[in-house]
């Protein structure tokens, strides 16, 4: 065999083992977050195996929520006073990891950080939903208060 083919051979060797490399870095890239409506948002969550993570505070989430969200607050806003391992930081293992997770705030904003946190995390299906609760109730959609709760609880008594 000539040195010039070897050299080829090498070469052409070279290139298939970084293709390679990069081809599994970009497997373990994870996701990037994808911002939705709150149209998009309802039809996940009337139509898809969706985990709705609630990221506002405490006193927030009771005065309204969606139906089926769970709360796991990001950062202690608005007066909150919760403990660091009462947050999304510390509480991470409570997200499934196999499910798309829709992640929602009061506007938008702590929800884009949550979104970032859980990406970062190696979660790969994470939705955004943008505008948060605000533009849920604004486009008429359905929401659940803790007071709601009670006197549907008061209903089932009596």
């Amino acid at each position: 065999m000539s040195k010039q083919k070897l050299a080829y051979l090498a070469f052409f060797f070279v290139l298939v083992v970084a293709i390679a490399i990069f081809a599994l870095k970009a497997e373990d890239k994870p996701g990037e977050i994808e911002n939705v409506t709150v149209e998009e948002a309802k039809r996940m969550i009337e139509n898809e195996d969706v985990f709705v993570l609630d990221v506002r505070t405490p006193s927030e989430f009771n005065s309204s929520h969606i139906e089926g969200a769970t709360l796991i607050p990001v950062t202690n806003a608005f007066g909150s006073n919760l403990n660091r391992d009462s947050l999304l930081e510390a509480r991470i293992n409570e997200v499934p990891r196999n499910e798309k997770i829709l992640v929602y705030c009061r506007s938008g904003h702590r929800s884009t950080l949550a979104s970032t946190i859980l990406i970062d995390a190696g979660y790969s299906r994470v939705y955004n939903m943008e505008g948060g609760i605000n533009a849920w109730i604004n486009a008429g959609y359905p929401v659940i208060s803790s007071e709601d709760k009670e006197i549907e609880s008061l209903q089932i008594e009596a």
